[in-house]
């Protein structure tokens, strides 16, 4: 699961020079560095405020499913509050991180092992400078998944090359996250998130729907 890269190669390529970021040291310190560190193999665990506000709000949705599938699943996160919720699901990923999931690379499936799909998967390859939208495609031309909920930074529409993608393969609703997920736990939430939905079963165009961080249904999650 990926962050966004560093902006430090265009301060470089325009002569100018990044600004410090505030991080929260070992100690639990607000401390002042160059830039956030990167985590071996781009892996950023999804916190649960997030996971479970697109639970509540595709709730319905959601249950129209005997499982949902997390081709990324890192350390199993959004499957544990899946099944919390009574979901079943099925977890993979290509590094085994001790949550069980078959360890097998999510471009070495040719179907889909459930027909629905949440995950916050690797950006890069969602997006088009480094990965040409493989993932996109591979979920939903290769295996043809019906329903696919990802977790993505909220400029990732802006990806030069999309064009053609968006045309293709509009979401079905898009949900903005009105706070900044501290993917990495050093205390500096770089950006907006959204949760990016393509259903086949929907028709007409993109809904844009707003998600906080708590409400009063989602303390009812709190289990």
């Amino acid at each position: 699961m990926n962050a966004p890269v560093s902006a430090r190669g265009l301060f470089r390529a325009t002569g100018k020079k990044s600004k410090p970021v505030a991080i929260r040291d070992l100690e639990g310190n607000i401390v002042k560095v160059d830039a956030l560190e990167r985590e071996e193999n781009e892996f950023y665990p999804t916190p649960v405020d997030p996971i479970r506000s697109i639970i509540h709000a595709e709730m319905d949705r959601l249950r129209d499913f005997p499982a949902i599938w997390g081709p990324a699943c890192g350390t199993g996160v959004i499957g544990r509050e899946l099944r919390t919720h009574g979901f079943r699901t099925f977890d993979s990923d290509l590094i085994d991180r001790g949550c069980g999931a078959e360890i097998k690379s999510f471009y070495d499936f040719k179907e889909a092992p459930a027909r629905a799909m949440l995950e916050n998967p690797p950006f890069a390859e969602c997006g088009w400078g480094n990965g040409k939208a493989r993932w996109l495609y591979h979920a939903l031309e290769t295996l043809d998944i019906e329903y696919m909920g990802l977790l993505m930074n909220w400029g990732f529409p802006g990806a030069g090359g999309l064009a053609p993608f968006w045309a293709k393969y509009p979401p079905a609703r898009v949900y903005l996250m009105r706070w900044k997920i501290d993917f990495t736990g050093q205390g500096a939430p770089p950006m907006l998130n959204g949760w990016f939905i393509w259903d086949k079963a929907w028709k007409g165009e993109t809904v844009l729907r707003m998600l906080d961080r708590k409400d009063a249904r989602q303390g009812e999650m709190d289990l």
